[in-house]
């Protein structure tokens, strides 16, 4: 059991925080009151932990034969053999059936939205779609899991609506650069083009320079919309855009690395300053929403000369 358990990547489940600020949004922007958001917010969360295990479950299985050609991939137990298909597909119904159950619970906003972040797993992982092999569609089609999560978030407190546009591909930019670096530092601990194409196809196409690039762009990206948002929905915010543009270099830098933990996200605790970085720049942003600088205003305002 324990392989079966494995590929449902529990471990992997910390990625769902990125729900918290659609939960914080619904809470401020919609002035959901926080006691009658604790409870919908847990069970959003596990309903989107099962659901992303599932999308999990069918990723490993459908790579099995790529990860072979992986250093450290290739011990997985679905590549040495270790687990059998009708297992695998039952674990996939079964997480599906828990996290569909768990989301009937809250909206059908939810429901639905739960339905796309399961499509978007069968998009990724399954021919002849398989976006995953598509060079930068491989990086956008994963990174719209982000603001998935963060509407998952929202729609699991408010019916009828959705977040800023802004703040929804602030976040799907985002994402795309964790997955560019990602891709970037797994390309250079493969230290092989031949070998990395055999893994991750999209890999043939790629190149150091045109994975920093990439990520670059999509780095400018999110910092335009978050920046449309903060200035639209609360000037005082502009106050953490610096702490956010270290963040993005930070995070590049951790990426270029040798043995980079950001080929693994789960692990980023290997990094606690990194870790204690992004806890500060989350308690700074919280702040900003509870104090008001009125001269900050007039920064904003049209000036008539």
């Amino acid at each position: 059991m324990k392989d079966y358990i494995h590929i449902a990547r529990i471990d992997h489940w910390f990625k769902n925080i990125f729900m918290l600020p659609g939960f914080a949004l619904a809470i401020i922007l919609a002035h959901v009151p926080l006691s009658e958001a604790i409870v919908p917010s847990i069970i959003a969360i596990l309903s989107t932990c099962f659901i992303a295990s599932a999308n999990y479950v069918i990723n490993e299985w459908l790579d099995k034969d790529f990860d072979q050609h992986h250093p450290i991939k290739k011990h997985r137990p679905s590549a040495v053999g270790n687990i059998k298909a009708k297992y695998v597909y039952l674990e996939y119904v079964i997480l599906i059936a828990i996290g569909l159950g768990l989301a009937s619970l809250l909206n059908k906003e939810f429901i639905m939205l739960s339905m796309v972040l399961l499509v978007m797993g069968i998009l990724y992982n399954v021919k002849p779609f398989r976006t995953k092999d598509q060079v930068y569609l491989d990086v956008l089609s994963e990174s719209i899991n982000n603001p998935l999560r963060l509407l998952l978030g929202w729609s699991a407190l408010v019916s009828g609506s959705f977040p800023p546009s802004s703040i929804l591909l602030a976040y799907w930019m985002g994402g795309a650069f964790l997955m560019a670096m990602k891709r970037y530092a797994e390309f250079r601990y493969i230290d092989d083009h031949e070998q990395a194409g055999l893994y991750r196809r999209s890999f043939i196409y790629y190149t150091e320079q045109s994975l920093l690039l990439s990520s670059f762009f999509y780095a400018i990206s999110s910092g335009f919309f978050l920046g449309v948002f903060l200035i639209k929905y609360r000037v005082e915010f502009l106050l953490s855009f610096p702490l956010f543009a270290l963040l993005f270099v930070w995070y590049a830098y951790i990426a270029m690395k040798p043995h980079s933990a950001s080929q693994t996200p789960e692990k980023l605790y290997r990094e606690p300053k990194f870790v204690a970085y992004v806890v500060f720049l989350a308690i700074v942003v919280t702040t900003l929403f509870f104090i008001d600088i009125p001269w900050m205003k007039s920064m904003v305002d049209p000036v008539v000369f």
